[in-house]
């Protein structure tokens, strides 16, 4: 089966990249959101995006206009998966948020539609089992910004079947993705890696071990890091970083998974990185 159109459910740092990368490979998206003006908000953001590559040449006017005119905003989910071949929900990292959707997708979506989740660690085989499909679930992780990240962790849940990977592993190579298979375990790959180690420079800067500048500099220019851990943290949102950090915990059982308290304290405060202008630095 080839992928002719793909709903995208969400329409927030990830979904509106999400939602570029199909528009721009020529497949048609509906892009889902619940209110017009996060709608809005999401094809401004797609927009900018795109006149950053025209003026950098790497598009014309053309090819954004066409990619812009790719794109359905939908309000409602039901409408707006009644007639594509893949979903891909990028709704907060919240059980119950995704558990309503799938609920919807799955009483809407065509028999043949494959469902993905661009969820960053929660388990792959317990939202399929929110469904009535659960061979034709799947886990496409993105990176952000989407639409300059290679990488998409493919991720098969326990009853995802050969044919639904196949699809969706052509699939993304049509977005000019580099797709990688892992299998269903608390934060995948990339996340059972990478968030021990932001956690643990959290930890530095919470122990008084050297400040986030100091930190993000030894690991810069001791390790190659293009960005430092803290840095990065406040680029992902400190508040996502928490939510991964629980499910690994509560995931393996193990206290190396434990957030450090610092990260806690911050996202009460509200200071979740750059969405909010502050975090590890100040972004005003």
């Amino acid at each position: 089966m080839d992928v002719k159109k793909v709903a995208v459910i969400g329409g927030g740092t990830m979904g509106n990249g999400i939602a570029h990368v199909f528009a721009m490979s020529g497949i048609p998206v509906n892009l889902i959101e619940t209110k017009q003006e996060f709608a809005d908000r999401a094809l401004s953001t797609i927009e900018k995006n795109l006149d950053r590559m025209v003026k950098k040449e790497k598009i014309n006017e053309d090819k954004k206009n066409a990619t812009l005119g790719s794109i359905t905003v939908f309000l409602d989910v039901s409408e707006g998966v009644k007639d594509v071949d893949l979903v891909v929900e990028a709704v907060p990292e919240n059980i119950d948020i995704k558990r309503s959707v799938w609920e919807k997708v799955d009483a809407a979506a065509p028999d043949h539609a494959i469902l993905g989740s661009n969820t960053s660690s929660i388990s792959i085989t317990k939202l399929a089992s929110m469904t009535g499909r659960p061979e034709k679930f799947i886990g496409m992780h993105f990176f952000n910004p989407v639409p300059v990240m290679k990488l998409v962790e493919i991720v098969r849940g326990l009853e995802t079947d050969d044919e639904t990977y196949k699809i969706v592993e052509e699939t993304s190579k049509k977005l000019n993705k580099v797709p990688v298979p892992v299998n269903d375990a608390p934060g995948f790959v990339s996340n059972r890696v990478l968030m021990p180690m932001i956690n643990e420079a959290i930890f530095c800067v919470g122990e008084g071990v050297a400040t986030a500048e100091n930190v993000d500099e030894v690991m810069k220019l001791g390790m190659a890091h293009p960005m430092g851990p803290l840095r990065l943290a406040d680029f992902i949102g400190l508040d996502v970083c928490l939510d991964i950090l629980n499910v690994l915990y509560e995931g393996f059982k193990d206290p190396k998974y434990r957030p450090a308290p610092l990260l806690v304290k911050m996202v009460d405060a509200g200071k979740l990185g750059n969405k909010t202008g502050e975090g590890f630095y100040n972004y005003d």
